[in-house]
């Protein structure tokens, strides 16, 4: 085997790691957006238990809906860079990801993690 080759394998090794680390990321987000969407469910058996008064749960499941819509946009997003990645590699190329979608993907994970804050910090 020749040090390319090496290379090679590790490189398509590479790309598989990566995906499987966007599908863990997604299912991660997936799961998350369950959990807030269910949420209400929980706070409104708790304040039926203890005679409060419990928020309205359309925040909750518009919020909850919109992570786990998210993380299925990842694993879309992931399977399209393993495809991309992978045809590089078959060219014997390399195929870096454009700067827009790393933008808008960092930025909606932003917009996640300060709304998840707020929510932590506003509701005691």
């Amino acid at each position: 085997m020749t040090p390319q080759s090496h290379a090679r394998a590790a490189d398509v090794l590479a790309n598989e790691r990566t995906f499987l680390a966007y599908l863990r990321t997604a299912l991660s987000f997936i799961a998350f957006g369950f959990v807030i969407a269910r949420f209400a469910l929980f706070t409104r058996e708790i304040a039926g238990i203890t005679h409060a008064h419990a928020a309205p749960p359309a925040f909750s499941n518009a919020f909850g809906t919109a992570v786990a819509i998210f993380g299925t946009a990842i694993a879309a997003f992931g399977g399209y860079r393993y495809i991309a990645t992978d045809r590089a590699l078959q060219a014997d190329r390399t195929a870096s990801m454009a700067t827009a979608p790393a933008i808008v993907l960092s930025a909606v994970v932003a917009v996640i993690g300060i709304a998840v804050t707020i929510v932590l910090i506003v509701v005691k």
